[in-house]
Formats: C-alpha cells, structure tokens, sequence
C-alpha cells in the first residue's frame, strides 16, 4: 500500500468515529426527550380538559398531549368526542389532527433514536413488515382508527428511517379522518342523547 492511500484510509477511519459519535448524541437525546415529555404529560393527565376553555388552541394542544405520549394513555379522542358538540366539529378535526399528528413524533423519535425496546414484542414484529412494505399508507390507516399500536407503528416507522415529512403527511390525513369521526359523533350523539331528557 502506497503511503498517500494510507494516509486516505487513516483519515477515513477517523472521521467515522466521529460521524457516530453525533449520531450516537442524537439518539440519546431523542429519546430522553421521548422519555421527559411522555413523565410531563402523565403527571397533568388529570388537568388536560382544563385546555378545551382555550377553544382550538386547547384541542391542539390536548391532542397534542395526549399523543405524545408513548404506552401510556391520555384522554384525547374523549376530549374531542366532547368538543365535537360544542365546537364546529370541522375546526375541532383539524385542531385535533394537526396535534395528534405532531404528537406522535415522540415514537417516531424513539424509534429514530433506535433505543426503542418495542423491536422484540410480537405486535412490533407484525406491523415493521407492513411499515417496510407500505410505507405511509401503513401510517395512514393505523393512524385513522383508535388502536392502541399506534405507537409501536410510529416506533417501527422512525426505526425504519421513514423521511420525517412522509411520516406526518400520512399520520396528519390519519388524524383527521379519526378527529373528525370523534367530532362529528360527538356533535350528533350528544344532541340525540339529550333529546332523550326534554
């Protein structure tokens, strides 16, 4: 080996260290970012329908909230089932949705980070092949009706290296159509139930 190809092989080797070494520090970050906004949001579960006096900004935010968290579960689709009777139900789909959307980047996150512990549990192993296969229309239509697996497949999506804007067009049209179900039949339900009272 030539000494100038030794030199090139010893530069190369160095920077890729490195090159892990932020990787590494941004994963770590994600998910101890994951890990703090999911113990936030538990601890004020409790006070989350405070947020609906703020009308669209307080159902963004909720729904925010409550899909932000990752395996625990938070009163959002409850909240906008209700709002869907007091507000218009349209508003309240796209203030939900819009939050929910970005909400569920915390398991993209988590999966992005690849410290994500869900990779050994079997619904994992059924919903990474469909990620793979499908990609965002998997996205979509797991975000589209109320599951609890939604956060593995956000998990499964980051771990993946789903691109970013993919994964929250896909969940966004997703949220919407689940948002606007809740809303919708809240706005009807509620008002058909009190008919049941006059």
């Amino acid at each position: 080996m030539s000494p100038s190809k030794k030199v090139k092989a010893s530069e190369g080797s160095s920077s890729k260290p490195s090159s892990n070494l932020g990787t590494n520090l941004l994963r770590i970050l994600a998910i101890a970012a994951v890990v703090a906004v999911t113990i936030y949001i538990y601890s004020i579960r409790d006070r989350v329908e405070e947020f609906a006096a703020y009308g669209y900004p307080g159902i963004f935010l909720i729904a925010l909230m409550a899909n932000a968290t990752v395996f625990l579960p938070a009163p959002g689709v409850a909240v906008v089932f209700a709002m869907g009777s007091i507000f218009n139900p349209l508003g309240v789909a796209l203030a939900a949705g819009t939050g929910g959307a970005l909400g569920e980047l915390s398991g993209y996150l988590a999966g992005f980070s690849g410290q994500a512990v869900v990779e050994r549990t079997d619904v994992y192993n059924r919903i990474a092949p469909w990620i793979e296969k499908y990609g965002g229309w998997t996205i979509l239509i797991l975000s589209a009706i109320p599951n609890p697996f939604f956060d593995i497949a956000g998990v499964a999506a980051g771990m993946a290296k789903m691109k970013l804007w993919r994964f929250l067009l896909f969940c966004w049209v997703g949220q919407l159509i689940k948002m606007a179900i809740f809303a919708y039949a809240g706005a009807y339900s509620i008002d058909w139930i009190a008919s049941f009272y006059k």
